[in-house]
Order: structure tokens, then C-alpha cells, then sequence
């Protein structure tokens, strides 16, 4: 009886201590990060000769701040610093794309009752994205440089669990989605839409 009574107070004590974390008043600084490498396994051959597909990496980095309106609702801001790199090489030139996305996006995120150390959670944002898309293609000896910029609506949905470590620090994994629409500052016409779906580690802060 006595073991029950023990363990049914510690239980008590960590579900307090976890739903503190979320209460209104309280705060929350984060910092994910997406990795992400590619390479095709697709070969072009043609008149003797061959080449591989393009190698793509990711790299995305997303601090963010939030503030508990009520219990378990936090709404606060998400900035989000990414590159992909895209490259192709074949037997006398290469062809590299990078794509500098910055985006700056409020967002409210509810994070659900638990009774253990584990706190899920659900969010949304909706912002504005500004891209820099750099080209540069060399042929043998020659090479050429061009840039585009992108600026336009942005919004994204996140979803994920934080692990407690102790009362105020966490571990945060979850997955994610990050959709822009923007047109081309040399050509208004020209409209570009993206999609990102990422899977993030990082680290998540609670405080009063």
C-alpha cells in the first residue's frame, strides 16, 4: 500500500509539474533544425557518355518564441532561415541552384494534457517569406551567374512531441509542412508556389 501511495504521489507530481510548463503566463523559446541529403540514383547515358541526377541538400533552421494566452495555447512567432542546393555535374560543366528562404510567421500551437513526461502538440503559422534563388552554370572554362527573388504569402502546420528532461527543458521532434505562393520581382506575371515537408530535432525551453 505504501509503494502504491508513493508511486500514485510521484505520478501526482509530475503531472502537475508537466501542465505548468503549459500554463497561461508561461513561456516557451524554441529551436529546430531540418537536415536533409539527396542523390539520385538516376544515370543519363548518350553517345557513349554519362551523367547522374541532381544531388539535392537541406538545411533549415527555425528559433522561435511563444507566449501562454491560456492553458495549453501558445501564440507567439516562428523564424525560419532555410537553403536548399541543388546540383547537377556532368563531364564538362555543372549546374548549381541555391535557394535562401527567410521567413518570419505567427503562429498558435496547442499542446495537449499528459501525464508523463511526453507533451504532443499541434500548430499552425501564416506569414511572409522572402526567397533568393542563385543560379550558377559552368561550362568548361566559362561560367554564369544569375539571381531571382521571390517575395510572398507564407503558411505552415506543424505537429510533434516535446520530451521533458526535467521541468523547464525539452526535447522536440516532430514533422512539418511549409507552403509559399510569391512572384518574381523581374516579372510580377510569373507566380512561383512551393511545398516543404521537413522532419525537425530540436530543443524547446518553458519559463515564467
Amino acid at each position: 500500500k505504501f509503494m502504491k501511495k508513493l508511486m500514485l504521489v510521484g505520478a501526482l507530481a509530475l503531472f502537475a509539474a508537466v501542465n505548468a510548463q503549459t500554463e497561461k503566463g508561461s513561456w516557451v523559446i524554441g529551436g529546430s533544425t531540418t537536415l536533409g541529403f539527396n542523390s539520385a540514383t538516376s544515370t543519363y547515358k548518350y553517345d557513349g557518355e554519362s551523367e547522374d541526377g541532381p544531388k539535392v541538400s537541406t538545411v533549415t533552421v527555425t528559433p522561435s518564441v511563444a507566449y501562454f494566452v491560456a492553458n495549453n495555447i501558445a501564440v507567439g512567432v516562428d523564424l525560419g532561415i532555410s537553403s536548399i542546393s541543388q546540383k547537377e555535374e556532368g563531364n564538362n560543366y555543372s549546374d548549381k541552384t541555391t535557394t535562401t528562404t527567410i521567413s518570419v510567421m505567427p503562429t498558435g500551437t496547442y499542446y495537449f494534457k499528459s501525464a508523463s513526461n511526453i507533451l504532443p502538440y499541434l500548430g499552425v503559422g501564416v506569414g511572409y517569406a522572402s526567397s533568393k534563388v542563385k543560379n550558377t552554370y559552368t561550362f568548361g572554362n566559362q561560367s554564369d551567374t544569375d539571381e531571382e527573388k521571390v517575395d510572398g504569402f507564407a503558411y505552415k502546420a506543424k505537429g510533434g512531441v516535446v520530451f521533458l528532461l526535467n521541468q523547464s527543458v525539452g526535447i522536440d521532434l516532430g514533422v512539418s509542412y511549409m507552403g509559399t505562393n510569391g512572384k518574381l520581382d523581374s516579372n510580377n506575371d510569373v507566380k512561383v508556389n512551393t511545398g516543404t515537408v521537413g522532419v525537425n530535432a530540436g530543443v524547446s525551453v518553458f519559463f515564467k
